[in-house]
Formats: C-alpha cells, sequence, structure tokens
C-alpha cells in the first residue's frame, strides 16, 4: 500500500514564508473577515451532510468559494483555540495552557488570574502595518483583567464580552459576566443584556450582526481596509436564539442557534455584494472546537462521522467545518482535501495584507493561500497536524494518517458523575478512561478509510511500520525543536472575577470584590 513519505522538514518552514511576497492582481490589500462559531460541530452544516439542511447560506458560501474538509483548531478547547487563531502559535508556545496536571485542558474562567501574553503579537497588532482598522464582535476569551482586553492587543474596536455567557449569578459570590462597547463596559449578561435560560430567547447574535454590518459600512465608507474578527457565540450552551428564530429548527434550540447564524452569515455576505465589494474581501468561516456532544442533543451539535467531541483530541473535538470565500479570487465550489489549521489563517491573512511575519519567533500557521488561490495539492501530504491537549501532544495526523501517542477521554471519576465527552461511542482501546500512554507504539488509524477512529492498523503491518517511521521523524523534529511558552491558565483567584470591569462607576454597576486568595486552578478535563 502506498503510504506518506516526508520530504526534507525544511522545506516545511520554508513553506511558511511563501507568497507572503506577491502581490494580488489589483494591488491593494483585501479586507479580512474571520468568522469564528463557538462549539459548531463539522456536522451541523448541509453542505456537510446535516440532514435537516437549515444552512443555506453557509452551503452557498461554500458553493461560491472552497469548502476544506480536512480543516483542524488547534485545541479542543475554547480559550487556547482562538488565541492559537491569533497568534498563529500552538498553546503551549503561546501560553494558553496549564501545568497544574498533566494534559488538561484549560481556558479563561472569571476567576483566572492570566490571559494573553503580552509578549505575543496578535493579528490585528501586525495589519496595522498596512493601515488596516480591526473589530471583534462577541466572545474574546484570552482574558478579562483590563491589560489582557482587546484594545490592549491591536483590535481598535468591540463590542461583546471577555467570557462565555454563563449566568445568572447573584453578584455577591460570583458577578454576571460584563458586555463592552470598545475599552468599557455598557452592561451585563441576564441584568442588561436578556437571556431567557427557560425558552432560550436572546436578541445577542442580532446586535453582533448589527455590529459587524455597521463597522463594514463605517470601514467602506471611509475607504479603510478592515479586519472583522467575528466572534458570535450562540451555540454555546446555553443555546440561544432570537424570538423570530426560535422553534424553527427541526433540530431543536441548537438549530434555532445555528439557523440564526446562518441568516447572520448571509445577510454579512449580502451586505458585501450591495457595496461592491466582494472581490476585494476574503472571508473565512469555521469554529473554535468541535461539538460540546456533553451539552446534546438539545444544547450541543453533531461532529458527523467523527469521533468524540469538544474537550477530545478525537477527531470529533478538533476537526471543523471550514469555508473560505473570496469572489474572483477562489473558484466557485472547490473542495480542499489539504490538511490545515485555524492557526493558518494567522499566516494566511499576512500573505493576503502583503506583510512579512513576525521573525522573532516560531510560527506554526502556514500560507494556505497558494491552496485557496491556485488549488494547490503541493502541501497535502507534508504538512503535520498536531493535537495538543494542554502540555501534552496526544496525536499527530501526517497525510490520511493518524497516531495517537496518548488517548483520554476523561476521568473514570467524572464519568461516573455522568460527564461524558463520547455518547455513545466508546470504542474499547482508544477512548480510554484513563490516560494511556502508546508512545512505544502509537494507535495508528487510515482516516480516509476510517474517520471515526474505531480501528486501528494492525502493529505487524508493512503499512503500520512505514507510516510509523514517518510519523517517527516529524514527531522528533517538533519536539527537538518546542520551547513551551510561559503557562498562563494555572493562577486562579475570585478576587480578580469581574467585580468592577472599567466603565462600571457610570452605570452604578461597581461590585465589591473578596480578599484576595490565589490558587492553583482545578483542571478535570
Amino acid at each position: 500500500m502506498r503510504v506518506v513519505s516526508i520530504p526534507n522538514l525544511v522545506l516545511l518552514s520554508v513553506t511558511i514564508c511563501c507568497s507572503l511576497t506577491e502581490t494580488l492582481s489589483n494591488g491593494t490589500s483585501p479586507n479580512i473577515i474571520i468568522m469564528l462559531m463557538d462549539d459548531m460541530g463539522w456536522g451541523d452544516l448541509g453542505v456537510l451532510g446535516q440532514p435537516s439542511k437549515e444552512t443555506p447560506n453557509l452551503d452557498a458560501m461554500a458553493a461560491q468559494g472552497m469548502l476544506l474538509t480536512n480543516f483542524y483548531t488547534a485545541n479542543p478547547l475554547c480559550s487556547p483555540s482562538r488565541a492559537a487563531l491569533l497568534t498563529g502559535r500552538l498553546p503551549v508556545r503561546n501560553g494558553f495552557y496549564t501545568t497544574n496536571a498533566h494534559a488538561r485542558n484549560a481556558y479563561t474562567p472569571q476567576e483566572i488570574v492570566g490571559g494573553i501574553s503580552k509578549d505575543e503579537i496578535l493579528l490585528p497588532e501586525m495589519l496595522k502595518k498596512k493601515g488596516y482598522v480591526s473589530k471583534i464582535v462577541g466572545k474574546w476569551h484570552l482574558g478579562h483583567r483590563p491589560q489582557y482586553l482587546p484594545l490592549e492587543h491591536g483590535f481598535d474596536e468591540w463590542f461583546g464580552s471577555p467570557n462565555c455567557h454563563f449566568g445568572p449569578y447573584n453578584g455577591s459570590v460570583r458577578p454576571n459576566i460584563p458586555v463592552y462597547n470598545n475599552s468599557e463596559m455598557i452592561g451585563r449578561y441576564f441584568e442588561d443584556f436578556k437571556i431567557d435560560l427557560r425558552t432560550g430567547e436572546s436578541n445577542l447574535t442580532q446586535m453582533y450582526l448589527m455590529e459587524g454590518i455597521d463597522f463594514i459600512r463605517r470601514q467602506t465608507d471611509a475607504k479603510q481596509p478592515f479586519f472583522l474578527y467575528w466572534a458570535a457565540d450562540a451555540t454555546h450552551a446555553p443555546v440561544y436564539a432570537s424570538k423570530s428564530f426560535l422553534g424553527k429548527s427541526q433540530r431543536g434550540r441548537y438549530g434555532d442557534a445555528v439557523m440564526e447564524l446562518d441568516y447572520s452569515v448571509g445577510q454579512i455576505l449580502s451586505l458585501l455584494q450591495g457595496l461592491g465589494i466582494e472581490k476585494n474581501t476574503f472571508v473565512f468561516f469555521t469554529s473554535d472546537n468541535g461539538a460540546a456532544l456533553i451539552s446534546s442533543p438539545h444544547e450541543g451539535g453533531s461532529n458527523g462521522p467523527f469521533l468524540c467531541g469538544k474537550q477530545t483530541t478525537f477527531e470529533g473535538g478538533m476537526r471543523e467545518p471550514a469555508i473560505a470565500w473570496w469572489p474572483g479570487h477562489i473558484k466557485d465550489g472547490t473542495v480542499s482535501l489539504q490538511p490545515a489549521n485555524v492557526m493558518d489563517l494567522f499566516t494566511t491573512s499576512l500573505a493576503l495584507a502583503g506583510i512579512s511575519p513576525p521573525d522573532d519567533r516560531t510560527l506554526d500557521g502556514m500560507d494556505l493561500t497558494p491552496v485557496l488561490l491556485n488549488g494547490s495539492h503541493k502541501l497535502h501530504n507534508s504538512r503535520p497536524i498536531f493535537f495538543y491537549r494542554g502540555n501534552e501532544m496526544m496525536a499527530v495526523r501526517l497525510g490520511q494518517y493518524k497516531a495517537h501517542y496518548w488517548t483520554w477521554s476523561n476521568s473514570w471519576e467524572e464519568f461516573q458523575h455522568g460527564i461524558n465527552f463520547c455518547p455513545g461511542q466508546e470504542v474499547p482501546g482508544v477512548t480510554t478512561h484513563d490516560q494511556k500512554e502508546h508512545t512505544l507504539q502509537p494507535l495508528i488509524f487510515h482516516l480516509g478509510q476510517d474517520p471515526g477512529e474505531k480501528y486501528p492498523l494492525s502493529v505487524l503491518t508493512m503499512e503500520y511500520q512505514e507510516v510509523l517511521r514517518n510519523i517517527s521523524a516529524v514527531v522528533q523534529q517538533h519536539q527537538k525543536t518546542l520551547v513551551p511558552g510561559m503557562p498562563q491558565l494555572n493562577m486562579c483567584d475570585l478576587a480578580v472575577m469581574n467585580w468592577a470591569p472599567p466603565g462600571c462607576e457610570k452605570l452604578g454597576k461597581c461590585l465589591k470584590p473578596p480578599k484576595s486568595a490565589p490558587w492553583k486552578c482545578l483542571w478535570p478535563h
């Protein structure tokens, strides 16, 4: 059987910089829109097989652009994946991980002390070199303390929240999450920005849509290149939708949220066409991690044929829906099998803007413009995908093959308390509830033949031995050059929660924090 061969690994790093100096035919830097959904699964789109076919606008976007079926996030949890997108670097490099315990997912709840390091360079900071104006709409999740907020890291505007829309809280033990307009809070979830947990009704997605539309119009009028990071979070439990979408989906409330997000995508693309800027605007749609099967079926999505979901490094936890759209540049109706990663959006955006990437740090993102604009397949077999959970490299994909060096769904203790990341999908020896090391004899799957990771290759076959040799070379090179960043997600403290965010004085919404008593955060998964 023909298996993947490894070219000179030096070429892999060179590829990152290829095309960066190429100039677009019209000589201008295109606008860039990245639409990042929250906990939306690979199987939630009609174009990817969802049987209710309730995403007509996303399906049309794929028909008018490129569907990337082998697109991955950098981590199976929200905060680290978002940090990876905006820095082009693995969470283990940019510091969005924990060393409190082995292979644990960590994120930024209210009590987290840390956030995105000042030493990291985020995409909007780089885009300023070409005069881009940048706005984030929706969830930030890279730290809620003032020094970590978006306008301190390159964004010019922000409408949204630093944390998940959990709550409501009573304000004495835990404050409700603030909503910001630029650098000051303008209210709090459940108080001023309503989410009805009983009915699922909330107008937040409509607010996010209007904020995005207003920004696009203003920058178009000003003839300024812009970067819009549209990070709506309606598909994260507790899921929500506005009144006009509630009860519309065959899939229940989660489907209602998906339908409203699909509508919003359609409105934004239609606006670009109405303003006549669609040929100068690159749009990319994806999700931060796999669907949260623990919240299914009422408040969680579908990962299609893939194993498990959010929190795991199986395919269902990290393979994402992904669509690239740029009329006149990306050929209509194309499907790319290129293995790609959310970190590639950093490097690709810089390439489109004509900006050289920072040369003082290792980047994990690659320039996808040869794939997007020319349909190139030259990266296909040589590009590895690394699957990290906290401080551990759990698995590696190379070509059609994926090798698991560690397996773990979640602990027996958590599982026995009803927390199940793989409901109905237990695979003996694969979805283990103990952290099981396979370093000496990795579990290897052929994802083309077995996308559900149910049938590991026999270690006795020549196929297994050859694949192992090829992947081992990649792993050795990666580990030899890996310099972990300072972990930012180790310490927690109730005193740092959103008691008194900037702007609370004007609203009379400042709350008194407790005394500081930091502790090492407990990350059970």
